[in-house]
């Protein structure tokens, strides 16, 4: 199984701590941000990789 300690665990939760920043303070309805939030804390690195790509700012981008 993959596992994260050290630096790359204290990175991985400064960016999980930024995505969830990034969460809240966006315009999205509520229940978006619960389900953005959720992902990101139940699933942290796949999680935060997705919000990424896929999130209200990574959609922006791709369009």
């Amino acid at each position: 199984m993959f596992e994260l300690s050290g630096i790359g665990g204290l990175i991985l939760l400064a960016l999980d701590i930024y995505a969830l920043v990034q969460i809240f303070s966006s315009r999205a309805s509520t229940g978006k941000k619960v389900l953005w939030s959720l992902g990101v804390i139940v699933f942290p690195l796949l999680g935060f990789i997705i919000w990424l790509l896929f999130g209200p700012r990574g959609a922006e981008r791709h369009v």
